[in-house]
């Protein structure tokens, strides 16, 4: 099942309290992919400078996906720097450089146009729209946002909300997004923007997710040794959305098991920097933590 997403790809240099990794492969569309390739056929449109590795290119061709899509323009990649305390829910941003990301404008192929899963990575809400004006017939549409664009392209971003089936936020871009403090409250406004699914990301204390029908929480996988959180929301996306596109199914119980999965994924990203613990991940390892999460969370009523 063809599953088409547009996004950064970036070279990124972050520091925890457990060390620091320089340069590192980072960007929303990468962590998104690569976390779907596990599970679904993926399509990636993103750019890149003239000065990004070729073992970056080499892993995600190694991942299956589709490259065929990903630019290269005269210039140099994007780059983020990013350090986290103690507070690994939180990252302060040390610096940013667009560089050839600043002027991307996603142009689909016909191949591309076709996708029938369509993820619009954290970018501009007007670039977002565009990619939907290309796109033909998808079956189902979700997207990222965050705190700058709700800022700073509201109308924009509310326009480009109208068109999705499925949106994929933190906590308090909810409550910022409905101007409410309310979770409940904010959720309820929020989807009354156009998205039927919203799925609250909360970092270590898990997601939320307000369906049509339904609320249903999820707990973050407990792990011993957490040590770089950057990218875990994109990876939690890519693994909700590949387990979607993968089934075809949007039923209650499908899509809270798609809410497993994609905490399952996003708790293997933070095990190590970058994508570096997605390198040698076996689908057997998903399996098992899938399961592990379920027998967490399961309880039945007393007698």
């Amino acid at each position: 099942m063809s599953l088409l997403v547009v996004g950064s790809v970036a070279l990124d240099t972050v520091t925890t309290p457990f060390g620091e990794a320089r340069e590192t492969l980072g960007g929303s569309a990468c962590y998104f992919s690569t976390a779907a390739s596990f599970f679904s056929d993926v399509q990636l449109v993103a750019v890149i400078g003239e000065d990004f590795p070729p073992e970056y290119v080499s892993f995600l061709q190694e991942r299956k996906i589709d490259l065929s899509g990903l630019q290269t323009s005269a210039g140099q990649t994007f780059r983020w720097t990013g350090r986290y305390n103690y507070n690994l829910n939180e990252a302060q941003t040390l610096d940013t450089q667009l560089n050839v990301f600043e002027t991307f404008k996603p142009q689909l192929s016909e191949r591309h146009r076709q996708a029938q899963y369509v993820f619009l990575a954290n970018i501009d809400p007007e670039l977002q729209l565009e990619v939907l004006q290309q796109v033909e017939k998808p079956l189902l549409v979700a997207c990222d946002t965050m705190n700058f664009w709700i800022e700073s392209k509201r109308d924009a971003l509310i326009k480009t909300l109208g068109h999705v089936d499925i949106l994929i936020i933190n906590e308090a871009e909810v409550r910022q997004l409905a101007d409410e403090p309310n979770l409940v409250k904010a959720a309820h406004i929020v989807r009354g923007f156009g998205p039927q699914t919203l799925v609250v990301k909360r970092g270590e204390y898990g997601v939320l997710m307000f369906s049509p029908h339904a609320i249903f929480a999820a707990p973050a996988y407990p792990l011993e040794a957490v040590f770089d959180p950057t990218g875990a929301g994109d990876t939690f996306a890519g693994g909700f959305f590949g387990y979607l596109a993968a089934t075809r199914n949007l039923d209650e119980a499908c899509l809270r098991r798609a809410t497993v999965f994609g905490s399952v994924m996003a708790s293997f990203t933070v095990e190590k920097f970058s994508l570096d613990r997605l390198r040698g991940l076996e689908m057997s390892e998903i399996q098992d933590r899938y399961h592990h999460l379920l027998a967490m969370t399961e309880f039945s009523m007393p007698d």
